[in-house]
């Protein structure tokens, strides 16, 4: 963005220091006008009635005084002395005809000092963000104090108020941007310095919409950057960010993610692959299931100024939960899964053919270990609730029991004259005779609770006992 600044910053001053100086005529001669010097064309040409696309207007300076200390300002060729010498001027004629091409000429020379790297560099930024400030108070609708004003600005996006707060003046320059038509700046370099406008002012306001996850108008304006600069670092990670945290998630936003660090790679900009990395190779590998592939889709995107069409098929998923309990169940025989592995292969039952196939041998395990109901299993627990003294609603697995959410109901063969307390860790007896994937609820019968073992008795030693003698009397 300070690359984009520096050139949007030439590109400006250029045209409104080059423009053209009025012509003059001595005061009180004839010439069809009002006695008076002449200006000619509008020196920045910003707003003026060619601006926006009307005839040439002329502003005829009355007093000489006046017109001389206009011209003395505007043919000073330092920078520093021209915006000073352009402030005094409306300090003392605050009520001339050419009272906003002094403050244009004055913003102007502050644009030139603020693209100046240097110790004086903040003070020229401030100045000229005051000026552009003076400016929109009498043109509120001023299409280059608006774009500055939005540069300046963006450095104070923090939150989503303040993003917020920026973005309606990002929007409000973007809303004008196609009406300026600027007489002061050669054809041939008008559609550029609106790119440069639209890339300050669209990149801004998508900014602001990020930080109030306002996702789709972040994809709105980021793509009006992208439009017009494809290798717009920050607009294709904005872009990335956007879609992947939409919901539901949009892995399109791999592809800029991919485009925005091989733009920083080729950029040597190490520190923004460092800070962009993260993010979306976390989520990648989330999706996919490993970064195998990462590394060329990068290189890929480096060649493209837009995704393809089948990016998102492109992508194998990653395996499912469910994909890889049916998966587990074909190498490893039931025997071999603990009892939150069955549960999980029983979840997925509904979900394909082969999680059918899986939860059919994992149940016909089930039922066969406990022979036909005769045998009871011994199943470790958290009790969750205990809704009266012959049942138990109990967590099995460890996500269930760390959520402490039950996933098995027990009825017990008597009621329990000390239930244990909800929170208690303990083994319940019982039959499973059933269960329920969705939500997932395993049935158990029969229940009992495993018997309390007896206290053990510390047997005294021997020859502990205390004598007690009785005193003679005397």
């Amino acid at each position: 963005m300070k690359k984009v600044l520096v050139t949007f910053v030439l590109a400006l001053t250029t045209a409104a220091l080059n423009s053209q100086q009025p012509t003059t005529q001595q005061p009180g001669a004839t010439t069809g006008q009002q006695p008076g010097a002449t200006a000619g064309q509008q020196p920045t040409g910003q707003q003026s009635a060619t601006d926006q696309g009307g005839a040439s207007q002329q502003k005829t300076i009355k007093d000489p005084a006046e017109y001389n200390a206009y011209i003395t300002a505007l043919n000073t060729t330092d920078p520093a002395a021209k915006a000073q010498a352009m402030e005094a001027f409306v300090a003392q004629y605050p009520n001339s005809v050419v009272k906003m091409d002094a403050l244009e000429q004055a913003m102007a020379a502050y644009q030139q000092l603020a693209g100046q790297p240097g110790p004086n560099q903040a003070a020229a930024q401030q100045k000229l963000e005051q000026t552009a400030r003076q400016i929109l108070q009498l043109e509120p609708n001023n299409v280059r104090a608006l774009a500055i004003v939005v540069y300046l600005e963006r450095g104070q996006i923090k939150d989503a108020a303040s993003g917020g707060r920026v973005r309606t003046d990002a929007e409000h320059c973007l809303q004008e941007l196609p009406n300026w038509k600027p007489t002061d700046v050669p054809a041939a370099d008008q559609e550029k310095l609106r790119n440069q406008m639209t890339n300050i002012c669209a990149g801004t306001a998508a900014f602001g919409a990020l930080q109030q996850q306002d996702y789709p108008a972040t994809e709105k304006y980021n793509e009006m950057v992208l439009k017009v600069d494809p290798n717009d670092l920050g607009s294709n990670y904005q872009m990335s960010i956007a879609l992947l945290q939409s919901n539901p998630m949009n892995a399109l936003g791999f592809w800029y993610g991919a485009k925005a660090l091989a733009v920083a790679q080729a950029q040597n900009n190490g520190q923004a692959v460092n800070q962009m990395s993260p993010f979306i190779t976390s989520r990648y590998k989330k999706y996919h299931g490993s970064l195998d592939d990462w590394q060329q889709r990068v290189a890929t995107a480096a060649t493209q100024t837009a995704p393809p069409p089948d990016f998102v098929a492109s992508i194998k998923l990653a395996p499912t939960p469910c994909d890889m309990a049916a998966q587990a169940v074909q190498p490893n025989s039931a025997d071999q899964l603990s009892f939150s592995d069955w549960e999980l292969v029983l979840s997925c039952r509904d979900k394909t053919p082969a999680n059918k196939t899986a939860a059919d041998q994992v149940w016909q395990y089930i039922q066969t270990k406990e022979k036909n109901g005769e045998a009871k299993l011994s199943i470790p627990v958290k009790v969750v609730a205990v809704p009266d003294p012959s049942t138990l609603e109990v967590a099995v697995s460890e996500d269930n029991q760390q959520a402490n959410k039950a996933d098995m109901k027990v009825t017990m063969e008597k009621p329990m004259t000390k239930p244990p307390a909800p929170g208690a860790t303990t083994n319940v007896i019982g039959v499973v005779s059933e269960y329920t994937p969705d939500p997932f609820m395993f049935t158990m019968t029969k229940g009992d609770l495993p018997a309390a073992k007896p206290a053990t008795r510390t047997p005294a030693r021997k020859g502990t006992a205390k004598k007690t003698t009785r005193k003679k009397a005397s």
